[in-house]
């Protein structure tokens, strides 16, 4: 019976990848060819929401959001190039959350830092995310960590100022401790 699942997952991997837009090819080379890093730094795009890609995307492609790989990436995008790709990485599986269950102290203080920031109430309690909010959970802790420092500090713009503000009165060291938790919430 196991196998029979296998072969499934596999077939629908593979359908999946035949229905890519043309144009997923370089996204699936850095982002994972199913949509989970393997890279540092380089966020998973797994079961990401399709409404937040597409203001990625656009964000990148009119530099509202600046990396050069991503600019470069993205600038020669139609409209319809971006509704193809951000609904393709919607169908994406989500990424797998490191083996084990982590540290319970760690995961305790993290969860008393979320509750207490209200992380849950927009990324919902699952933190799978919603509409233009992205989802977290699953998502590799070193890009977490990085993006939550630029948000703090101003370096990584949103289209609203709700994150920075949320984070201004999160420490480093916690920041470390939200990235931790939220790569490992189940």
């Amino acid at each position: 019976m196991k196998l029979w699942f296998a072969a499934l997952f596999v077939l629908a991997l593979a359908g999946m990848a035949a229905a890519a837009p043309e144009k997923a090819a370089p996204c699936l080379g850095c982002h994972g060819e199913a949509g989970e890093s393997q890279t540092e730094l380089i966020p998973s795009l797994g079961a990401q929401q399709p409404a937040y890609v597409l203001i990625q995307l656009y964000m990148f492609r009119e530099k509202m959001r600046t990396s050069d790989i991503m600019n470069e990436m993205a600038k020669g995008l139609t409209d319809d190039d971006l509704h193809s790709l951000s609904d393709f990485i919607a169908t994406l599986p989500k990424p797998s959350p490191p083996a084990g269950e982590g540290d319970p102290a760690r995961m305790e203080a993290a969860r008393a830092l979320v509750e207490k920031n209200h992380c849950n109430s927009c990324h919902n309690a699952d933190f799978s995310g919603r509409d233009n909010i992205p989802r977290l959970a699953d998502q590799r802790e070193d890009y977490l960590a990085k993006t939550l420092r630029e948000y703090k500090s101003n370096k990584r713009a949103g289209y609203d100022g709700t994150m920075a503000e949320v984070l201004q009165p999160v420490t480093d060291q916690q920041i470390g401790e939200l990235a931790y938790y939220l790569a490992r919430v189940r």
